[in-house]
């Protein structure tokens, strides 16, 4: 009979908790960037956000991903808009009161592309 392992702790690279978090690594504290992130730790900073997590989520800079959820198109969408570095929540928000051809083609096809998916689901 072996006798059980202790439990490892598990971590990630800041890069993919900060991913996990929807937040720009450059934009996240010195500390957060340069130390490795534990699955508890994680899990508390998505519980209870500190001051800078919740202005970067609300302010930004945002990643690609973010962006183009806010913008409710596809990330492919935003590279074809010219769209290549991170925005902030006012630049983001000017772009969609501006409203520009490239943002109306790409939500109709994000939208297009959302109902053949659920048209092929439901078959």
């Amino acid at each position: 009979m072996t006798s059980p392992k202790p439990k490892s702790i598990q971590t990630m690279k800041p890069a993919t908790a900060a991913k996990k978090l929807g937040v720009l690594l450059s934009a996240t504290p010195a500390e957060f960037q340069t130390g490795v992130v534990s699955r508890d730790e994680l899990n508390a900073l998505q519980a209870t956000p500190p001051t800078w997590l919740a202005d970067l989520r609300r302010d930004g800079p945002h990643p690609k991903q973010v962006i183009a959820a806010k913008l409710r198109i596809s990330i492919s969408g935003l590279i074809r808009g010219g769209v290549t570095g991170p925005l902030t929540t006012a630049e983001i928000d000017a772009l969609k009161a501006e409203n520009p051809a490239w943002l109306e083609r790409e939500r109709s096809i994000q939208a297009e592309t959302r109902k053949e998916a659920l048209r092929l689901k439901q078959r």
